[in-house]
């Protein structure tokens, strides 16, 4: 359903979520999402067991991930739609270049 929102809004978040998924892009390694084991021998017959194990799996992490990047790409759509086809009034001075005023000649000293 859509929903009509000021430009403004849709910058922002737009902004958002390429900031979400900046966060999520590093995370997206699949070799953090494997469970890894350790075992260390203590004393005789005695082993330290470490595991390490993933608060989400990856496909977890990738449907975040898909979730904020569909979204993203339909805002982003909704912006650029938006670009090009609508028109502002700016005064004419915004579109011109800098020009630097022509120095006067200096006077040579001998």
């Amino acid at each position: 359903m859509a929903q009509v929102v000021k430009l403004a809004d849709a910058l922002l978040r737009r902004k958002e979520l390429n900031q979400k998924l900046d966060r999520i892009r590093p995370l997206m390694k699949e070799d953090l999402f494997q469970t890894q084991v350790k075992r260390k021998p203590i004393t005789e017959g005695l082993e330290d067991v470490i595991a390490e194990v993933p608060l989400m799996t990856w496909q977890q992490m990738n449907s975040v991930h898909d979730y904020y990047s569909k979204h993203l790409r339909l805002i982003d759509g909704a912006i650029q739609n938006a670009n090009w086809n609508t028109n502002i009034e700016v005064d004419e001075d915004a579109f011109t270049d800098f020009v630097e005023e022509p120095r006067p000649e200096r006077l040579k000293v001998r």
